[in-house]
């Protein structure tokens, strides 16, 4: 592709990255954030990566999942949920997806922990918007795809944005900047079809759908997760109000 200056000039500031193993990617949130004019700063702090003391110079910052817990001892587990006092302070926009929201909730004083009954989440469940959640977006999906076996408590303060029905806490905000979703948008379908080769041995676990439910689910109900996504970055990123269709 050609450089363009025009496009150049006019890219926003970096949006920092957070990613958990080598060959993670920010999926289709970073596609969405560079189609929108955002550059990445993508930082791994499993392999050594620091983290910004300031984000002065960035446009917000995203923690996404992996497959340890907010609760292991790793030190870069630690530094990452204390490092969270950066993004509040400044008052910058935080999004936390599945461990990144637990990661928060913790830094919240809220507690993560699996369910009492032992189910987990891993495939396409029912998402259910509550009042809060439908007066900033209007239209949330019906359905989304999850991998955890972790949820997280509501900190005080937050408001419950979307719950569901073996893990209630699905989406909260804290404050004006600060988002939590339990559940996964981000997949392309490439990395979907990864985590069903990868985390497979997961599918006999309580609650969970075998493989073939993944990627079927995928054809059904990823449409309108998309496309309230690319919405929801707009209102977290940019602060814009969404008056988006029916999905």
């Amino acid at each position: 592709m050609l450089f363009d200056p025009s496009r150049q000039q006019s890219r926003k500031p970096a949006i920092l990255v957070v990613l958990h193993q080598e060959r993670s990617t920010p999926g289709r949130v970073g596609q969405m954030l560079e189609d929108k004019g955002y550059s990445l700063d993508i930082r791994r702090p499993a392999l050594g990566d620091p983290l910004p003391d300031t984000l002065a110079n960035h446009g917000g910052a995203v923690i996404f999942g992996g497959p340890m817990s907010a609760n292991d001892p790793h030190d870069y587990v630690k530094t990452e949920i204390d490092w969270l006092k950066v993004p509040l302070k400044e008052d910058k926009p935080f999004l936390g997806i599945c461990l990144g929201a637990q990661m928060l909730s913790k830094h919240l004083g809220g507690k993560v922990h699996a369910a009492h009954d032992g189910q987990v989440e891993i495939g396409w469940y029912p998402l259910h918007s509550t009042e809060k959640g439908r007066l900033l977006m209007p239209h949330w999906p019906k359905m989304v795809y999850h991998f955890h076996r972790e949820g997280f408590e509501l900190p005080r303060s937050a408001d419950l944005l979307a719950t569901g029905d073996a893990y209630p806490n699905q989406a909260f905000r804290y404050g004006q900047n600060a988002w939590g979703l339990q559940f996964h948008a981000e997949l392309t379908r490439a990395m979907m079809q990864r985590w069903v080769v990868h985390g497979a041995e997961r599918f006999t676990m309580p609650n969970a759908q075998v493989g073939s439910q993944h990627l079927e689910g995928r054809m059904m109900f990823d449409t309108p997760l998309r496309a309230w996504l690319s919405n929801f970055l707009e209102m977290v990123f940019e602060g814009k109000p969404q008056r988006q269709k029916a999905l």
